[in-house]
């Protein structure tokens, strides 16, 4: 799976101030990311608000996307979720020819135990006809999957293919780098981190702020997976603090402030989320003023 090592960003879903989907600002989010050196774009993740998406909205989200790219860059589709069988039935019911693999991320809200994680994964590889990557975020799913799960699925089943990792736990990754199949591969989840783990040998990167500064993000993985620590942590320098900032209240509220900064789309997120404070915004702007 060569072509997912390197910078992928998790893209918003842009709406309009009714709610509706703004198709044209998606499809120039796409435009901008590839034309500035994304390697490959994740559709339908948590920072596309997935969980306020119907289907028939999903449907059209992709076919947005897969139009604006126009085979330029692999794409990959979120399918995951807290009921095994719904997502069996979606990767069943899915055209997924589309796309280079799915995202999957592990049950939130129930709690499962480790083989709980572990019979579910096994379910999704067996139903997915296209590879598949893990999605570790406890700090979202309230559970972490650890690294000896991660690891049992990646030697049991050959069509997962890679983790995005996004525990926020340096020695977790080091876990998974150091005792993962040859082949499979540890994508970083957490902006922050993500330098250090591309020169610790990790594959890369599905980001949040990547596909708002996509050529000095792509920049920074190429230097790390190159083994170039001086020049991608000066890169990281420089977009630390927005980093730290679009997370500050929640995520995709920061991200979309920093769109709507740059002229891309509108603030607009759909609830339980809310826009950025006014006070986020002004230090959002700031930031990109002088960056």
């Amino acid at each position: 799976m060569k072509a997912l090592v390197g910078t992928g960003v998790a893209l918003i879903t842009p709406f309009n101030s009714d709610l509706s989907i703004d198709h044209q600002a998606l499809a120039a989010i796409v435009e901008f990311n590839i034309s500035n050196g994304i390697n490959y774009l994740v559709i339908s993740g948590t920072t596309g608000e997935s969980a306020t998406i119907n289907p028939e909205e999903k449907k059209a989200i992709c076919k947005t996307i897969i139009e604006a790219n126009n085979g330029r860059v692999p794409l990959v589709i979120g399918i995951g979720g807290n009921n095994t069988a719904a997502v069996v039935e979606e990767l069943k019911s899915t055209d997924l020819s589309p796309f280079a693999a799915i995202l999957s991320v592990a049950p939130y809200y129930s709690k499962p135990t480790q083989e709980g994680l572990y019979q579910h994964f096994k379910h999704v590889a067996e139903a997915s006809s296209i590879p598949v990557i893990l999605y570790n975020v406890p700090g979202r799913t309230a559970k972490n999957m650890e690294a000896s799960t991660t690891l049992r699925l990646a030697t049991d089943f050959d069509s997962i293919v890679a983790i995005k990792e996004a525990g926020n736990n340096m020695d977790q990754y080091l876990e998974l780098i150091q005792n993962k199949p040859t082949d499979f591969l540890i994508i970083s989840g957490d902006d922050d981190l993500v330098s250090e783990v591309t020169l610790a040998g990790g594959s890369g990167v599905i980001s949040v702020i990547g596909q708002a500064f996509p050529k000095e993000f792509s920049q920074m993985i190429q230097l790390g997976l190159q083994g170039n620590r001086s020049e991608a942590k000066a890169i990281e320098a420089r977009l630390m603090e927005v980093i730290g900032l679009i997370f500050e209240e929640n995520n995709p509220s920061g991200i979309k402030a920093v769109f709507e900064s740059l002229g891309l789309c509108a603030d607009t997120v759909r609830l339980p989320l809310v826009p950025a404070t006014d006070a986020l915004k002004a230090k959002i702007s700031t930031f990109i003023a002088n960056f």
